[in-house]
């Protein structure tokens, strides 16, 4: 089992955009579905967005229309485009994977269990 290493965070004023990334194959290989998870101070690990093998996707409320969930075209590498991020993005952000599962819009990111994780990149967002 591949390790997951995330990068690209960073520190970024309001308004501005991140991407991050985390290198993905040993799981596409295995049609796994990945996704990006965040750690807010004195809250609980919430789901951000996730993708299944087939490309569908699935966004937190919170972040749609501001975050995209992408694979570059080997599927080698996950990121996390950032836009129009805000003070209230500030968390510690993990890149999971979990088997092989289905989702669509309206699929909560959280209703698999994600098995796998990262050690965390740091973003936060200054006013």
């Amino acid at each position: 089992q591949a390790q997951l290493v995330e990068s690209g965070g960073g520190s970024v004023q309001s308004g501005g955009s991140l991407r991050l990334s985390c290198p993905v194959s040993y799981y596409t290989r295995r049609a796994y579905c990945l996704a990006w998870f965040r750690q807010r101070e004195g809250r609980k690990r919430e789901g951000v967005a996730a993708v299944d093998s087939q490309g569908h996707t699935s966004y937190a409320d919170s972040v749609k229309g501001r975050f995209t969930i992408s694979q570059d075209n080997a599927k080698d590498t996950l990121y996390l485009q950032m836009d129009t991020l805000d003070t209230d993005d500030t968390a510690t952000y993990y890149c999971a994977a979990t088997p092989p599962c289905t989702y669509d819009l309206k699929t909560p990111v959280e209703l698999y269990k994600y098995d796998t994780w990262g050690r965390g990149t740091q973003v936060t967002v200054s006013s």
